[in-house]
């Protein structure tokens, strides 16, 4: 029974994460930025976006995925792609220091834009609010150049075959017009 009900579980929340899927991508408004001043999606239209959401630098999602986020930034920043952390503090919404979240940025390594989300605003509008069921808030969201959600991935860690499948969507979505 637990098994079954295990796998009505996912399936539900695949199918939630799965209609997210060609759907405007909602604005932010953080206004406390690392790396970058602050940023509106709307300004970024013509970009492809890949947003991770992330906490401190103890999670160890968070520590295995920092790596891949470096490297998308790294291979595809000069061919139009723009990585977007969004610091989410855990278990819970709390106001967070803006140096605090410098230092977890230092400690991944990130060079790219991170937003302070200490209250959940973006993570709600782009993931909480929108889904019945979320196994993590660690999730990540590939945004093609008119704004528009064209994959999801439901948090964790990126498994090899993950990054494989967020390369070839990024390149596909890069050489698109």
């Amino acid at each position: 029974m637990f098994l079954l009900s295990t796998l009505i579980c996912a399936m539900f929340f695949a199918f939630s994460a799965e209609s997210l899927i060609g759907t405007s991508a909602p604005e932010w408004s953080n206004d406390r930025w690392i790396n970058s001043g602050p940023l509106q999606l709307s300004q970024l239209r013509g970009k492809v976006i890949f947003i991770r959401f992330f906490m401190d630098s103890t999670c160890p999602f968070c520590r295995a995925s920092a790596p891949h986020l470096n490297e998308l930034h790294e291979t595809y920043k000069g061919q139009g792609l723009v990585v977007i952390g969004m610091y989410t503090p855990k278990p819970e919404p709390r106001p967070t220091g803006t140096r605090l979240v410098q230092q977890y940025v230092k400690d991944y390594g990130f060079s790219f834009p991170v937003a302070v989300d200490d209250d959940w605003a973006t993570l709600k509008r782009f993931w909480l609010d929108r889904v019945s069921a979320a196994d993590y808030t660690s999730v990540s969201f590939l945004i093609d150049k008119k704004g528009v959600i064209r994959f999801i991935h439901p948090g964790g860690v990126y498994s090899k075959e993950d990054v494989g499948v967020i390369k070839k969507r990024i390149e596909e979505l890069i050489s698109q017009r």
